[in-house]
């Protein structure tokens, strides 16, 4: 479309179902690399992703001509059918429903970027449930608890 620019930053988080501790760290940059294809391939820019072995998090530009939510059920789908494929886990693997995303502005780009590069130091002090619920209450985002974390049984 000419004439029009933008410039919409997304940091998007989701986790492995049952929030299982499955992502390795022998696989998980051969994940990050072909997350990074699947975002490329549809025409967004990917700025980091980093994560834990129960969940990811991203920091990616989008264009308007795709809804964010196609450009995660992209991610989520081919990188499952990926690490089914390569066998990297005992079963199959899948990530629990649904997402967050949070809104960046350029200003805090930096900042969101070493916040994603340093999830291991981060998670030393706090889980994912904590960081999770404190981004949806710093966003005024409304939820109800009991359809957030899906717990392993």
């Amino acid at each position: 479309m000419a004439n029009t620019y933008t410039q919409i930053f997304y940091h998007v988080v989701f986790a492995v179902k049952g929030r299982e501790n499955l992502i390795s760290s022998l696989w998980k940059d051969d994940l990050y690399k072909y997350i990074s294809g699947i975002i490329s391939n549809q025409g967004q820019k990917l700025y980091i992703i980093n994560g834990m072995p129960d969940h990811i998090h991203i920091l990616v530009s989008c264009k308007p001509n795709i809804a964010l939510s196609n450009v995660v059920k992209e991610i989520k789908e081919h990188s499952s059918k990926y690490i089914n494929e390569k066998s990297f886990v005992k079963g199959k693997f899948s990530w629990q429903e649904g997402f967050g995303a949070f809104s960046v502005s350029f200003r805090n780009i930096e900042q969101v970027i070493n916040y994603i590069k340093n999830q291991e130091e981060h998670h030393k002090i706090k889980s994912f449930k904590e960081e999770y619920l404190e981004f949806l209450n710093e966003q005024d985002i409304a939820f109800e608890e009991k359809y957030i974390f899906e717990e392993v049984k």
